[in-house]
């Protein structure tokens, strides 16, 4: 399906509403120029149109499907695969101690948005190898790292995590997988894994597996759960790909979406793993992956956005239904109120998902190439809001895309539905949103919310410098942002976590809401009221930004209400 990457809205946003300069200026990132970041997503913008755009389509109409034991991809994907390889995309900001480029996470996290709009399910790959590379780069002995990290990097080999088991979901403490020690450093797994993404396919190479078992002196529950390097074909004296271990995709998940990734129901019987990192210690490693993955997952959901609102433009501008309302209208459904407000949102809600992630990004950058633990706490605090609004971004973007479609937004033929279909899974895997909103007002207020308040007193700072100059834009969003941190004071000072769960979503996309206000009105400034963005500036802060104050309503109301109705007062 056509796709064109949003060079131009990187271009914005790494200049003046996430600048790029701060990172770049520590000695870490000093040679990733604004030069050279415009070279790199350039790049990778010409390889999403033309070799991964044109897999969109052959990866729901050609499922990945497992034949004889043999998973087969979708037509068209091993070869856009090997492109991104050999492009040195996996590694971008990987140690080039072991042949990654040691980019910025800002320009890794702009090329996997471009690369989730082109085509999800093939992004899925190389997203799972980005976060296996961390994890090993952070807790794997020398001599797996040595041997590991070089080839996935190149795209030789591919990595998953193998997290969920039939019984054990969200409580991964649940699980039953074993280990046991095989006396030569290495140990026998045994067990169920299931939804595993790309957990097989025909590229070649080998498939590595990162599993979470627990050894016999194991504890219950996650502090006795270990992490095992589990590939499919052990490697043998020369590091090649040699004997199968003892290990089968037991079949593949029929699914609403994502028809050309394969997701794996994988079996382990004494299949032969390497601990990584510490015995029991576990759940630490899995979760620099895991953390990992929900910047990437939240890219996701706002990559689809992009696309979907990409073809829904072009639709609207193309279809003719009606008389054009305005004077000198182009005669076509884009006149419409209706169907102008639903493109506007897409594109303003796509345009603060984007500046979000990118915002945890930056974070991520300087909490590393500093060592400050107040970026360590910026990039915390963001993590569960752009994984959660990005993914919900996509899925009411995507909707809105059918919409904007009408009846043939229904007929799979024109695409639009498969973004649905697609992204809705986003919400779901990497730990859900209503995890992530949790994970907001609970373990990310520990700090009695110092690092929520910080962000506040920017964005307050920020808003209150242009109430001269822009006033109708900066005043709402500084209005909001108090509201936003009284909610926060309230729930500081709630001490009933179930409370404070029960407000948990609508406080975090109340906190987007306002994040929004603030990124609209730094792109307002930089390109002037006059502008198309201070026209979407505009349309945001007028129309969608005053839902923070009833999502903010809603996340102090508490746990009464919603616990005095019972489960027979839902069932009437």
């Amino acid at each position: 399906m056509p796709y064109t990457a949003p060079l131009r809205d990187f271009e914005l946003i790494l200049k003046h509403v996430v600048p790029l300069a701060p990172v770049t200026e520590t000695p870490k990132f000093s040679e990733a120029t604004s030069d050279m970041a415009s070279a790199v997503l350039t790049e990778a913008a010409r390889l999403c149109e033309d070799k991964m755009a044109p897999c969109q389509r052959d990866g729901d109409l050609h499922p990945a499907r497992l034949e004889n034991g043999v998973v087969r991809t979708s037509p068209g994907f091993a070869e856009a695969f090997r492109a991104i390889g050999e492009g040195g995309w996996i590694g971008m900001s990987a140690d080039p101690e072991h042949g990654g480029m040691g980019l910025p996470m800002m320009l890794t996290t702009a090329v996997n948005d471009m690369m989730s709009g082109a085509c999800l399910s093939l992004q899925l790959n190389p997203l799972m190898s980005q976060g296996q590379i961390e994890a090993l780069e952070n807790h794997a002995s020398d001599a797996l790292k040595a041997l590991y990290i070089p080839k996935l990097i190149a795209g030789e080999w591919t990595g998953t995590m193998n997290l969920t088991e039939p019984q054990a979901g969200s409580d991964v403490g649940a699980l039953r997988t074993k280990a046991e020690d095989n006396g030569d450093g290495t140990y026998a797994i045994t067990g169920q894994k299931i939804f595993i993404s790309w957990g097989d396919h025909d590229f070649g190479g080998n498939v590595c597996h990162l599993v979470l078992a627990r050894l016999p002196d194991g504890k219950p529950g996650t502090k006795g759960i270990s992490l095992f390097l589990v590939p499919k074909l052990i490697p043998d004296e020369n590091g090649d790909p040699g004997q199968p271990n003892a290990l089968r995709v037991v079949s593949l998940e029929h699914k609403m979406g994502l028809h050309g990734s394969p997701t794996a129901v994988m079996e382990y019987d004494g299949a032969t793993g390497w601990l990584v990192g510490e015995a029991h210690d576990g759940m630490r490693a899995m979760f620099t992956m895991m953390n990992n993955a929900r910047l990437g997952v939240g890219v996701q959901g706002l990559g689809q956005a992009e696309a979907a609102t990409q073809a829904a433009l072009a639709y609207a501008l193309d279809r003719k239904q009606g008389r054009s309302p305005i004077e000198g209208g182009t005669g076509t459904i884009v006149d419409h109120a209706d169907v102008r407000r639903m493109l506007a949102t897409m594109r303003a809600d796509t345009f603060v998902a984007r500046a979000i992630a990118l915002a945890c990004a930056q974070a991520i950058d300087l909490a590393t190439a500093t060592g400050d633990a107040q970026y360590r706490a910026r990039a915390a605090l963001l993590t569960p809001i752009a994984k959660a609004f990005g993914t919900e971004t996509g899925i009411r973007v995507s909707e809105l895309g059918v919409q904007v479609h009408g009846g043939m937004g229904y007929i799979e033929e024109t695409g639009a539905a498969q973004y649905c279909r697609d992204v809705r899974v986003t919400a779901i895997y990497e730990g859900t949103n209503g995890i992530q909103a949790m994970d907001l007002v609970a373990r990310k207020m520990m700090d009695g919310g110092e690092a929520m308040f910080a962000l506040l007193d920017e964005v307050e700072n920020h808003a209150r410098g242009l109430r001269t100059e822009m006033p109708d834009l900066a005043e709402p969003v500084w209005q909001a942002a108090e509201t936003l941190r009284e909610a926060a004071e309230s729930l500081v000072a709630q001490s009933d976590f179930n409370a404070r769960f029960a407000g948990a979503v609508p406080f975090l996309t109340g906190f987007a809401r306002v994040l929004g206000g603030h990124f609209h009105l730094k792109a307002a400034e930089a390109e002037g009221l006059a502008s198309a963005r201070g026209r979407l500036a505009r349309f945001y802060v007028e129309s969608l930004l005053p839902e923070h104050a009833g999502l903010l309503q809603h996340a102090r109301a508490g746990a009464e209400a919603l616990y005095a109705l019972t489960p027979e007062d839902l069932a009437s």
